[in-house]
């Protein structure tokens, strides 16, 4: 039977092949607009690459499917569970199409502790209004399963049904159980564990369910400790095990979370033509909408000023019965709905708080979109980012013209062996590199860098007048203000009038001529990056080109006159050592160390007799 031949989109199939390598949840819209599939993934990409993959056998139902795709949306989540949540509960809301195998409504388990005088630790699936705490829900049951077994046994929960009243337990109605006998409960039930003892039992279960497992970790690693002082290393054995699961344990999901009812969550980022706000609509503790909206700066409009707008018009859009707004910056909140609406922007501090992991997440999809975009305009128009970048390294350096040719130039020496130099250029913020140069230097001997940098300088630079060459637009060196300064002076002394920056390594501090104060470019700004990448590629090539000639000088040293020393023993000695005059200094064991002791007696004997 000839195969059926499948017509595809191919911008959708490209969009697939871009998608973030991250866990999430994917949505296929057709033609409408309308969702037809939701579906989840360890790898966003190559998941949804599969289903456009023609030699991957499919079910008929899912070529259709596939046929009908016009775009792709996701949402990035942090791990594969919280994909698998975040699935269901938007196949609840949206019920797709395709989706019929989960249009039903089975709940996942939650973690219960019961409302009771002695409360127990339960699995259930539904939650009753009776003051009971409930955490969850839980895709995976193995771990709940494992942390429920590690809290009774860690915490000595009961497991019996008894109504524990306070009167039942004085009339000594209840006798303990096997439980007791095998010391996995203290027996509350006749009295041998107080009231107040075991609440704070119950206290440190429900502070490992709400995510802070770092004082019972503090006590397992304790008790573990005092087993294997004592040689009972079969018990600490067994405490490790529950140490290890306990540690490795994710209590709570991002997209679910009973401590948050309904809040928008809004998050902005941007660079200097486009905006991109997130918005996040959780109603009762589970994300239900998730969208990016691109804005384009008309008159470098600021993020908060954006980011009023966007709240403004999602909240005309859809009608919200939120009273919180979580932002990562703060914005003016207008009473525009009628009603007061707190503003919350969570910082680093609040890192362990459910408000800050959706803020975080939010921040994530924000992110993935923009870069994205970004990407898609590159390929339309390759030009567009790196003019993007020389526009923003223009504005921070406050350059008359953009820098499209750069040159940058580095030192390289070992304790002043065999010094070098090296200059890459960059044309167009991209590396020209048969435009690369090398300088073997002449006339300085010895770590001096500023004599190496006005020797490189006046070679490079006097002949480019004397050829007429073109000159570069910005000129870029590895070092602080002493660097600088002995580059400027050679510049000076040719009458050429060059734009020049040192960039400093510890600070990151950018150093102009004539100008003891530093500049210091924001660490997140494109241009400050793109320096940062100029200079690591000099230094590689220029640390490259030491190596290189340090290992020639290696094989024409006074070593290979030795007889029973080669190339190589030469070459390591060397190298550890610096020079001759070092290796002489150097003690007969720290020689052997490295060519061993026989080679070690041959060298030393030698150098020895020789006078350096």
């Amino acid at each position: 039977m000839e195969k059926e031949e499948v017509i595809l989109n191919e911008s959708v199939i490209d969009k697939a092949k871009n998608l973030p390598l991250d866990p999430g949840c994917y949505k296929f819209y057709n033609e409408e607009g309308t969702i037809i599939y939701i579906g989840k993934a360890k790898s966003l990409r190559k998941r949804v690459s599969s289903y456009f993959n023609p030699s991957h056998t499919q079910h008929p139902k899912v070529r259709i499917m596939v046929r009908q795709i016009a775009d792709i949306q996701y949402i990035v989540t942090e791990t594969e569970l919280d994909a698998l949540i975040l699935e269901n509960n938007l196949i609840k809301q949206h019920q797709p199409k395709y989706n019929i195998l989960l249009k039903d409504d089975k709940r996942f388990p939650f973690l219960c502790i019961k409302n009771e005088p002695f409360p127990r630790l339960l699995i259930v699936r539904k939650r009753i209004n009776d003051g009971s705490l409930y955490f969850g829900p839980y895709p995976n049951s193995k771990i709940m399963y494992a942390i429920s077994e590690i809290l009774h046994k860690t915490m000595y929960l009961r497991t019996c049904n008894y109504h524990l009243s306070e009167s039942n337990i004085a009339a000594k109605k209840f006798r303990p159980c096997l439980e007791y006998h095998i010391g996995r409960c203290k027996a509350p039930c006749a009295a041998q564990q107080d009231h107040e003892d075991y609440m704070q039992n119950i206290e440190y279960v429900r502070k490992i369910l709400s995510g802070n497992t770092s004082q019972v970790l503090e006590s397992l690693k304790n008790q573990m400790f005092e087993h294997a002082a004592k040689l009972e290393f079969e018990k600490a054995n067994l405490i490790k095990e529950k140490y290890e699961l306990l540690k490795n344990y994710k209590s709570k999901s991002t997209v679910v979370s009973e401590e948050i009812s309904n809040v928008d969550v809004f998050t902005v980022i941007s660079n200097e033509k486009l905006a991109f706000v997130n918005f996040l609509k959780v109603v009762e503790g589970t994300v239900i909408l998730a969208k990016t909206i691109e804005v384009k700066k008309v008159l470098d409009e600021s993020d908060t000023e954006i980011l009023n707008r966007v709240i403004y018009e999602e909240w005309q859009k859809n009608d919200t019965e939120a009273c919180k707004i979580i932002t990562n910056i703060p914005v003016t909140i207008h009473e525009t709905l009628g009603k007061r609406i707190d503003n919350l922007v969570p910082t680093d501090q609040d890192a362990e708080n459910d408000w800050y992991k959706l803020m975080m997440l939010s921040l994530k999809n924000v992110t993935y979109t923009m870069n994205e975009q970004i990407n898609n305009y590159e390929k339309i128009n390759p030009e567009y980012h790196y003019k993007e970048i020389l526009e923003v390294l223009q504005k921070d350096l406050r350059l008359s013209t953009l820098p499209k040719h750069i040159e940058c130039f580095d030192n390289s020496n070992l304790q002043g062996t065999n010094p070098v130099s090296a200059m890459v250029v960059y044309k167009n913020a991209r590396p020209s590199k048969k435009d690369y140069r090398r300088y073997h230097i002449r006339t300085v001997s010895g770590p001096d860098d500023f004599a190496t940098m006005r020797e490189v300088f006046t070679r490079r630079y006097a002949k480019a007048v004397q050829n007429a060459e073109d000159l570069p637009d910005l000129i870029i060196v590895d070092g602080g203000k002493g660097q600088l300064s002995a580059a400027v002076s050679v510049l000076e002394s040719l009458n050429l009038d060059i734009p020049i920056i040192g960039i400093a390594k510890k600070l990151e501090e950018i150093y102009f001529k004539n100008d003891p104060i530093p500049l210091h470019i924001d660490k997140k700004s494109i241009s400050l990056k793109f320096i940062q990448r100029i200079r690591d590629e000099v230094h590689r090539y220029a640390i490259t080109f030491h190596r290189d000639t340090r290992s020639k000088a290696t094989i024409q040293t006074e070593l290979l006159k030795i007889n029973g020393i080669g190339a190589n023993s030469a070459k390591l000695l060397l190298q550890e050592f610096g020079s001759i005059k070092a290796i002489k200094e150097a003690s007969l064991e720290d020689i052997a160390k490295w060519v061993g002791m026989y080679k070690a007696h041959l060298v030393k004997d030698y150098l020895d007799k020789q006078e350096l």
